[in-house]
């Protein structure tokens, strides 16, 4: 019997109207590759192998004679090499169709394929398309139980701001000094009590600092004054196997209300995000299915018409999976423009953020696609500032 792995990549081969997914590993260099088949990403990998998944027809494993079990987990015909003329002829025998491969122009995420590799499989016949539309079917999209795995670690962090910007208020109030670090530590421990897991440290940023989008510090970080803006934004997912990434962001201000100026730039990047949603929402509606890239050109329409277009240094949002910048669709057309449509599963988060010298404001949801339409995951969003008020 076919594995379920094999059987849903078979699926999306169809859905996108190729003839076939080869995946190709040397050295351990193609991550996707090895997650995608369940290989073990520490084994012996001396020598390049090939993959090959037919929408119909049987699989085929090309393996050098050196490591000839290296594909035996995976179902198939084999085919052993030890020269390149025994290689050459192997892919010659997959050559004539249309193979999803592991290279994009656009996408650096799913560009595994080295540029003399896939020439040469070119040059044995095999006519080479992305596969990042087959990465996304297969990685990108969440099944029912990935959504409740989203959904849980959406909640916890949500609570987990409101907590730590308790903590915020209670410095201001009591006149306590506090500093970023102090921040991100409560937050860690917090998700640990919340049995969530990171791939890195919240980012806290206060001040000039939140002008710099993937701000980072070692030690304590800068002392809170008053006055500062304060950026918070933290991801996480369940600390169990498969679990899927949320990740989010809140806007404060280390004061008893922000400034005029700043209220203004903050309900301006609130509505470019809430557009986001609103849009995706009447496009589904209206029976289409929009790009990734389409979504992140209404956004920044939106925040250029209102003067920002100085501000702007990043796309809206990212795929979600087991990574928090996962391989499904990016809300992007400016960086790597992504043509990929939001079908049912699709996961991503929406970050309009604006920069200045002084400051910097992000907010950052996270939404899914299910049933033909745009939920919003975890509570409800952030509309306005965090504040200490007394």
């Amino acid at each position: 019997m076919e594995s379920d792995v094999i059987t849903r990549i078979r699926k999306a081969i169809r859905d996108e109207g190729v003839d076939g997914w080869l995946f190709y590993n040397f050295r351990h260099r193609d991550r996707l590759a090895d997650e995608i088949l369940g290989l073990d990403p520490g084994s012996t990998s001396s020598r390049p192998w090939v993959y090959a998944v037919p929408a119909e027809a049987s699989c085929q494993r090309i393996v050098h004679a050196i490591e000839k079990d290296i594909l035996n987990s995976l179902p198939g015909n084999t085919t052993v090499y030890s020269g390149r003329e025994t290689f050459m002829a192997a892919l010659e025998a997959l050559g004539g169709h249309r193979w999803g491969v592991h290279v994009s122009e656009i996408l650096p995420i799913i560009s595994f394929l080295d540029a003399g590799s896939a020439a040469l499989m070119e040059k044995a016949g095999l006519i080479l398309v992305p596969a990042d539309s087959l990465v996304q079917r297969l990685k990108g999209l969440l099944d029912q139980n990935e959504v409740d795995s989203h959904e849980r670690a959406a909640a916890g962090l949500y609570d987990l701001v409101e907590k730590t910007w308790a903590r915020v208020q209670a410095a201001w109030r009591s006149g306590k000094q506090i500093r970023e670090g102090d921040i991100r530590a409560f937050m860690l421990g917090g998700m640990k009590a919340l049995g969530l897991t990171t791939d890195h440290p919240p980012i806290v940023a206060s001040g000039a600092n939140a002008g710099n989008p993937h701000y980072d510090f070692s030690g304590d970080g800068a002392v809170l004054e008053p006055g500062a803006i304060v950026q918070l934004d933290l991801w996480a997912k369940e600390n169990k196997p498969d679990s899927i990434y949320a990740d989010i962001s809140w806007v404060g201000v280390f004061a008893e209300h922000a400034k005029a100026a700043e209220e203004r730039t903050f309900a301006d990047l609130i509505a470019a995000r809430d557009l986001a949603v609103a849009f995706i929402s009447r496009e589904l509606e209206q029976g289409r299915r929009p790009t990734g890239s389409a979504v992140d050109a209404e956004v920044r329409k939106s925040l250029i018409s209102a003067g920002y277009t100085s501000a702007l240094r990043h796309r809206t949002g990212h795929g979600i999976d087991t990574e928090c910048h996962g391989s499904g669709v990016n809300i992007d057309s400016v960086e790597f423009p992504d043509t990929r449509l939001l079908l049912d599963g699709a996961c991503f988060s929406i970050e309009p953020g604006l920069y200045f010298d002084d400051f910097g404001l992000r907010t950052e949801i996270d939404v899914y696609i299910q049933n033909g339409k745009a939920r919003v995951s975890g509570a409800t969003p952030q509309r306005t500032f965090l504040d200490c008020q007394r």
